[in-house]
């Protein structure tokens, strides 16, 4: 069984949101890293890119498949996991921590982008 994290927004794409101090942390879940399978390469966004939620930031490579990585808002990426440029599995081995992806910076409050997303509940139902 997966583990989903309570208190994070979800997208059906598999992302997880993690509201901060003006901006939001991103990932893959622990269900989107099970399916892909080891991990190899993350193609990160550049620093200062603006993303469209919804729409693809980069992509996520693994023995299995090549998968895009969509941003669930939108906004200007301001910091990027560099640790998975060298360590790709951090993904696999702790998706809501080291394996984090990007934060993205947003126009207004964090919390409340978060909070249109799917929640942990909602996300676990349309996985089952």
């Amino acid at each position: 069984m997966s583990l989903v994290k309570p208190g994070l927004g979800y997208t059906e794409e598999h992302e997880w949101a993690e509201a901060g101090s003006g901006a939001v942390k991103i990932g893959i879940t622990d269900f989107a890293q099970n399916l892909l399978g080891d991990i190899v390469f993350v193609e990160l966004p550049r620093i200062g890119q603006e993303v469209d939620a919804g729409q693809s930031m980069g992509n996520i490579e693994s023995v299995k498949t090549v998968s895009e990585l969509y941003s669930p808002v939108t906004g200007k990426v301001t910091k990027i996991n560099e640790a998975l440029l060298v360590a790709p599995e951090l993904v696999n081995s702790d998706p809501y921590g080291e394996g984090w992806i990007v934060e993205v910076e947003v126009n207004g409050d964090a919390t409340d982008f978060v909070n249109r997303l799917l929640s942990a509940d909602q996300y676990e139902a349309i996985n089952k």
